[in-house]
């Protein structure tokens, strides 16, 4: 259908994208009268990808789309009659079927750490159950390409990057939604149209190697692309000969065609060497502000290293390593019941043991908070609290390392933000999405409010999250009753 209330955007129902155990098992809490339970939800990880010491929390927009779209269609349940499993007045329930509950997420751009709830639901169980798949892969796909794109970003220092992998992404909308996702984590745009159509990501682009080769020399195809583009003219330069053809090539069409505004782009060979001696030559033909951008297979190990090498690289173009985050591609999200309500309205936790500690959830209703040195404004730590509890800031309070409780620190000149907010209150929306820039310009104050030992590509500093002493303690309780009784 086409919604015209927000954006010209053809948008896909997409209640049925289940895993279809969800569908047996909402058929089941029907049958056994638990519909109306209500159960508490978070989702969250396990890893930082890349070794890394954060993630980037990205689609919360999406998520917001999709709630808000639930609903079955009458061919829906006909193909659900059709598997011969679900009861009828499981079927007619769906009819009706909407999302009433709650849900509180951290908003788009958030810096996250392994552990905590980047997402809770309070919903009936069948609701609750029903979301996850569409909440897991949303969630977990732009959390990760937003977290490898900053990862360039920031290997760049300072310069720009393009998104440049539409054509290797996993699918349509592993191209839009990634693109979406790199800009909101620092790239400066992207090679694809669409993701400029529907979220404002600026689309930038300048020639294939198949533009040059359509010519008969090297010098009309250039050319040629300097008239058509006067003001945006950056050429191909790595057709035939980068130095001995292609840049002086492109330095007689910008000089004939008097365009000073200008960029070259190297997509393949020793990208250092080629593009110190492109400078070079490009200064020693007055074309001082003429730009180079490379590409070609980069990731921010390359990047790092081609500047460490004092390569004259003004920019980057970035492909296939970061839309599909090849070195670490998946994400590993997951979706955990963390509480549930009895008939008066009491919050009963529940805990997932494993013989794998980092599998052992944390139970109950939650708060998360992140602690802010006030000095500096940089974030010290991350605190997670029961959901009836605050964080008292005139008072000193000492936060230890979960993975290593004999590490801790005190904390006193400090503030607390709580970092998940409503979204949904009683299946309404109650949440103002912010534009593209804005969730950008967010994410980027995010960045910058980390240390750099929590920055670091290899080895970096590890990041507290803690348990309040309410939480620490119904943990611990819960833990040693269920192993008592195994």
């Amino acid at each position: 259908m086409i919604d015209t209330t927000m954006t010209n955007i053809i948008r896909e129902n997409y209640t049925m994208l289940f895993d279809f155990y969800e569908l047996t098992m909402g058929n089941g809490y029907f049958l056994a009268g638990y519909q109306d339970k209500i159960s508490y939800f978070d989702l969250f990880y396990r890893r930082n990808p890349d070794g890394g010491g954060f993630a980037i929390a990205c689609g919360l927009e999406q998520i917001i789309d999709y709630i808000n779209n639930l609903s079955f269609s009458e061919e829906d349940i006909a193909f659900l009659r059709s598997k011969g499993c679900f009861d009828e007045t499981f079927l007619a329930y769906l009819r009706t079927f909407r999302f009433t509950g709650d849900l509180y997420a951290v908003p788009e751009g958030t810096v996250v750490f392994p552990g905590e709830p980047i997402l809770t639901v309070r919903a009936p169980a069948i609701e609750a159950q029903f979301i996850e798949t569409f909440l897991l892969l949303t969630l977990n796909h732009q959390s990760l390409i937003a977290t490898k794109a900053n990862r360039i970003v920031r290997a760049a220092e300072g310069r720009a990057i393009s998104e440049f992998g539409s054509r290797r992404a996993q699918g349509p909308s592993g191209a839009i939604l990634g693109a979406r996702a790199a800009y909101i984590a620092g790239c400066s745009g992207t090679a694809c149209a669409m993701a400029e159509e529907r979220y404002q990501v600026p689309a930038t682009g300048t020639m294939a190697h198949s533009w040059v080769l359509m010519f008969d020399s090297e010098y009309e195809a250039f050319d040629t692309y300097c008239k058509l583009y006067p003001n945006a003219a950056t050429l191909l330069v790595d057709t035939y000969n980068v130095l001995t053809s292609g840049v002086p090539n492109a330095i007689r069409a910008f000089k004939e065609n008097n365009i000073t505004r200008c960029a070259i782009r190297i997509d393949s060979g020793d990208l250092a060497y080629l593009s110190q001696k492109a400078r070079k030559m490009l200064d020693e033909a007055g074309l001082t502000d003429c730009k180079i951008v490379a590409s070609n297979a980069l990731d921010e190990y390359i990047i790092r290293d081609l500047l460490k090498q004092g390569a004259a690289i003004d920019a980057f173009g970035v492909g296939e390593r970061l839309i599909t985050s090849k070195s670490t591609p998946v994400f590993g999200g997951v979706y955990k019941l963390a509480a549930i309500e009895d008939n008066k309205g009491n919050i009963i936790p529940k805990i997932k043991l494993s013989e794998n500690p980092e599998k052992v959830t944390t139970p109950h209703f939650k708060k998360l908070y992140r602690l802010i040195e006030k000095e500096n404004g940089k974030a010290i730590a991350d605190y997670l609290t029961v959901y009836d509890e605050t964080v008292d800031e005139s008072k000193p309070l000492t936060i230890f390392d979960p993975n290593y409780t004999w590490k801790s620190k005190t904390l006193t000149d400090f503030y607390a933000v709580e970092l998940l907010q409503p979204i949904f209150k009683n299946g309404v929306c109650v949440y103002s999405c912010p534009t593209t820039e804005e969730i950008r310009r967010y994410c980027a104050a995010q960045i910058e409010m980390q240390w750099d030992e929590i920055k670091r590509f290899e080895n970096p500093h590890h990041y507290y999250v803690d348990l309040s002493p309410k939480l620490w303690d119904c943990k611990q309780m819960m833990l040693h009753k269920l192993i008592r009784s195994e």
